[in-house]
């Protein structure tokens, strides 16, 4: 039956080798069967054997884990040309019996502690598709002469898509979407009452990448923008009023959180998650909001105090909670947080866009070609 069906896609793949639903398809299949050795269940990978007469040893790449599934989907559909390039898809539970076969990891939501780095012997580069890499023990990698890198949202598309994502995430909380959802139901019209994003005021937590891509969606709504920032750049670098002073109406540094806070209608969480950021929305940080404001989350889980997150929108002093990330991934679906009526909630994929994750896939591929031909890496951001 396999052979049957690999038959008639073979033919149809002739018939029509640009049909972008054959090309998902194959990528796809990929995974539970390919001579190459695709595996969606990776055990022992291929041995070092030469592609395509090149004399060239293969080179293997690891995705650790069956989630964010297009992740190695559009990265084997780009490197489907190129024999010398094998990889594997494997459970996390599997990572620490494999990770010694490989050479370069994506590590999506992978911990990698110092034990586990350590049975990485042939690794060279550890990389995250996308950003985070908080999971990285950073230190043991480099003492083990391994790389480690994040892809930058502003040249993927990742950033452009997470900011919209927060707009998602402001509208169906402004309009009430859960209200509507079952207004729906109860054939009820013309309500509930909403409310516009035109004349809120917005705190961007974190005026990165993704901050800035969304001050300027958020621009056209006819928003005042608040913003922190670690540091801005000096009044003359050339892009501080282009890029960022024209963006925002009033700039701050972390000590200015509590007082921006105070003055939003709505707050979305961007930073980058490590110790200092750890739980930074915490019980002082919600209180000092608005009476009724939101709070969206983009950027990881671990930034926002679920205590007091959670507390706070039980008196009613936090007004909704649009999320998509959460404190442990998957979510309990059952989580009393979801609910309350006023909470949304979204499966992490605020950067899961075909635009975004084709763009990282070309950017994960390319760094396997360039690994393969002991090249330097190009467009990855190394942090150490």
């Amino acid at each position: 039956m396999v052979g049957a069906a690999a038959s008639n896609l073979r033919r149809a793949l002739l018939t029509n080798p640009a049909n972008p639903a054959l090309l998902r398809l194959t990528a796809s299949l990929r995974l539970f069967f390919d001579p190459r050795g695709y595996s969606k269940m990776a055990g022992e990978p291929l041995d070092n054997r030469s592609g395509s007469g090149s004399g060239k040893p293969v080179t293997r790449v690891l995705f650790c884990g069956l989630q964010f599934p297009a992740s190695h989907n559009y990265t084997i559909e780009y490197l489907q040309k190129f024999p010398f390039i094998q990889v594997d898809v494997v459970p996390l539970e599997k990572v620490p019996q494999v990770i010694h076969h490989y050479h370069l990891c994506v590590v999506k939501m992978c911990r990698f502690d110092s034990a586990l780095i350590a049975k990485a012997s042939q690794m060279k580069l550890l990389m995250q598709f996308g950003v985070g890499l908080e999971g990285v023990d950073i230190d043991a990698a480099t003492e083990n002469k391994i790389k480690v890198a994040r892809i930058p949202g502003s040249t993927t598309g990742n950033s452009v898509s997470c900011a919209e994502m927060s707009i998602y995430l402001m509208l169906g909380l402004l309009r009430r979407q859960k209200e509507m959802e079952i207004a729906v139901k109860q054939r009820a019209l013309g309500e509930p009452t909403g409310e516009t994003l035109f004349g809120k005021t917005v705190f961007i937590l974190g005026f990165g990448a993704i901050g800035i891509d969304l001050a300027k969606r958020l621009r056209p709504f006819g928003v005042k923008i608040l913003a922190t920032k670690r540091k801005w750049p000096s009044d003359d670098s050339c892009c501080s009023n282009d890029e960022i002073g024209g963006l925002v109406d009033k700039k701050g540094t972390p000590e200015n959180m509590y007082e921006f806070a105070g003055e939003a209608d709505i707050v979305v969480a961007c930073l980058s998650l490590n110790k200092e950021t750890a739980g930074v929305v915490d019980a002082k940080f919600v209180s000092s909001m608005k009476k009724g404001s939101l709070l969206v989350n983009i950027a990881r889980g671990g930034i926002l105090d679920y205590n007091a997150v959670y507390e706070h929108l039980e008196t009613g002093h936090l007004g909704g909670l649009g999320i998509d990330v959460a404190w442990f991934e998957p979510f309990d679906p059952d989580d009393p947080i979801l609910k309350l009526p006023n909470v949304l909630i979204t499966p992490h994929v605020g950067g899961v866009t075909e635009c975004s994750y084709r763009a990282m896939a070309k950017v994960v591929g390319d760094c396997a070609l360039q690994l393969h031909e002991g090249k330097p890496f190009t467009v990855i951001e190394f942090v150490n």
